[in-house]
Formats: structure tokens, C-alpha cells, sequence
């Protein structure tokens, strides 16, 4: 089969968020299709699309995320464009992306993983470590919520949601002495001003595929499964597919702390996991090591390890 490739008169439409993260990740996904292919910027249609999470995050801005919705909230009106054609491709957060795609979609192509690690983002204070008794944090996060109340129970958290911007200008306003964000954010918007201080994924296990720029195509769309198979790096996606296979034993969701991170050395793959009480009160780590082809299988056998030891009522909300 031959293979069309688009031009500036036809050209390959990008779907994506209008966040300057989200235009970020588009832009890195369109230079890299563009260097594969030696094809011009114009040979790219960048398409902004507004989900319902969008609006309703601007509507709700000081409710947590869980009281309004799941993450399908931020892809819905993405996905039924591409699934009508108005757009080619999607490209996404992988960690805020749902485990299941809707019948039609495809989730097969990862970027090359930027920076796993959170960062601790403060004007005053360096570390955890160093914030005074009773310190308000801003973040939106179940995940790093629970993680942080399981090391300082004395903390008071509050609701921090919006992009990185927002969440920076509250961090100024003085809302909270410390908020947190995702290092790879703060490369891919060349935010080098940004006091932040990298975590270890040994003191703060990341969100299960953090960093990670993943890239949606309807089922069957031949030259966009050839095009984005260019791009596609191999080592990524074997890192998610055991991090995706333990979220999705879990049934992970928004309003679930989970954390859980894939590495591969020599050829062999480590996946850590870690589940947590929403108030922090108790936490539940595994780390296993095995063949790089049985990472999704150690996905699930590792979810079903920690939903043992959980057991019922782990996951219980308690505000």
C-alpha cells in the first residue's frame, strides 16, 4: 500500500486540549511526524478542542475533581471528533487518560517518557522536610494528597486544581505554602524560573504513566497507524503496558491513590505499585522484577496482591 502522505493543502489534523501544556505535547507530536517524514509545519492542523472537564474545571474551580467527574471528562468531546472525523489524531497526558478506549479508538503510540519524578514547587521552603507544622499545600491530586498526609498527617490540604499556570499564580497569591507539579511539565513548557525541587520516586511514587505523551487514532485508519508507528518508542509503551495492566486490575480512577512506575535495566523490568487510605492513613507498596514481555501480567498479578492486603473499604472516601 502506498502511503498518502498529508500536505499543506490536506493536512493531517492534530487534535488536542487547549491548555499550554496540551498545545506543547502537539506541537513535540507534529515536530516529530514532521522530522520522520520531512514534512513541513503546515502539513499540521493543531485542532483546540474544549472538553466538558475544561468547562466544568473553570465552573467548579475549588471542588475536587472527583465531585465532578472521572477522566473521561477531558477526553469525551476529543474522542467523538475523532471518532465524526473532524480530527486525525489525538494527543493526550497518558495519565489522564481512562484505561478503556471508546469501541473505534486506539491508544498504541507513546512519545519518548520525559521526566517520571514530581516536583515540590515553594517560594520558601525547599523539601517536605522543611515545611512548619500544620503548612497548607495546594494540589488536586487524591494521589499526592494521601501520600503526603501518610508522612505529615499534620499538614492541611487544600483544593489546587487548574493548569500549571493557575496553579502557579495561586502558589503566589499566597493560597498555599507549597504545591506540587510533574516535572515533565515544567521541561516541556521550558519553565526553568519555577522554583521546584525534583522528588525521588522513592520518596514520592509517581501517577502511573507520568511524563508520558501518549497519541490516539481510530481503529483501522491505516496511514495514521503508519505514520504514528514512526514515532512510537518501544521502550515507552512496555513501561506502560505494565503500569496501565496494574491501573486497570485496580480500577483506577480519579478518586482512587494509586501510584506505580516501570523500569527497564539489563533487560529485565521493575514495576513498583503503591496504593494508599484517600486520608493517608495507611499505605500499601509491592515491587516486583521480571521478563520485559511479562510486564502486563505482572501488572495484574501485583493488583491482585494489593487488593488482598487492602481489603474491603481501603478505598473509602473520607474528607
Amino acid at each position: 500500500m502506498t502511503l498518502t502522505l498529508p500536505s499543506p493543502d490536506s493536512p493531517l489534523k492534530i487534535g488536542t486540549r487547549g491548555s499550554p501544556l496540551a498545545l506543547a505535547q502537539a506541537y513535540e507530536t507534529r515536530q516529530r511526524l514532521g522530522a520522520a517524514f520531512d514534512l513541513p509545519d503546515e502539513a499540521f492542523e493543531i485542532v483546540v478542542i474544549k472538553t466538558t472537564g475544561d468547562n466544568r474545571a473553570m465552573i467548579d474551580a475549588d471542588r475536587p475533581l472527583k465531585e465532578i467527574g472521572n477522566k473521561g471528562l477531558f477526553t469525551k468531546e476529543i474522542e467523538e471528533a475523532m471518532l465524526r472525523g473532524d480530527i486525525d489524531i489525538a494527543v493526550h497526558s497518558t495519565k489522564d487518560m481512562p484505561v478503556e478506549q471508546p469501541a473505534g479508538l486506539v491508544l498504541d503510540t507513546f512519545l519518548p517518557r520525559e521526566d517520571v519524578r514530581d516536583a515540590f514547587i515553594s517560594p520558601s521552603f525547599s523539601s517536605i522536610h522543611d515545611l512548619p507544622q500544620c503548612a497548607t499545600v495546594g494540589t488536586s491530586s487524591l494521589r499526592r494528597r494521601a501520600q503526603l498526609l501518610n508522612r505529615r498527617p499534620d499538614l492541611n490540604v487544600v483544593e489546587f486544581r487548574g493548569n500549571v499556570q493557575t496553579r502557579l499564580k495561586k502558589l503566589a497569591d499566597g493560597v498555599a505554602d507549597c504545591t506540587f507539579l510533574a516535572m515533565a511539565g515544567i521541561r516541556r513548557l521550558n519553565m526553568d524560573d519555577v522554583p521546584a525541587t525534583a522528588i525521588t520516586p522513592e520518596d514520592m511514587l509517581p501517577a502511573i504513566a507520568q511524563g508520558t505523551i501518549g497519541i490516539e487514532r481510530r481503529n483501522g485508519d491505516s496511514r495514521a497507524a503508519c505514520m504514528l508507528e514512526a514515532i512510537h518508542h518501544a521502550e515507552t509503551g512496555q513501561r506502560l503496558a505494565a503500569e496501565r495492566a496494574l491501573l486497570a486490575a485496580l480500577d483506577g480512577s480519579c478518586e482512587t491513590p494509586i501510584a506505580g512506575l516501570a523500569d527497564i535495566r539489563d533487560g529485565q523490568l521493575r514495576l513498583r505499585g503503591e496504593v494508599l487510605r484517600p486520608d493517608g492513613s495507611e499505605a500499601i507498596s509491592e515491587d516486583i522484577t521480571g521478563a520485559v514481555v511479562d510486564g502486563p501480567e505482572m501488572g495484574r498479578t501485583m493488583a491482585e496482591t494489593l487488593l488482598q492486603k487492602a481489603g474491603s473499604g481501603f478505598f473509602d472516601w473520607k474528607s
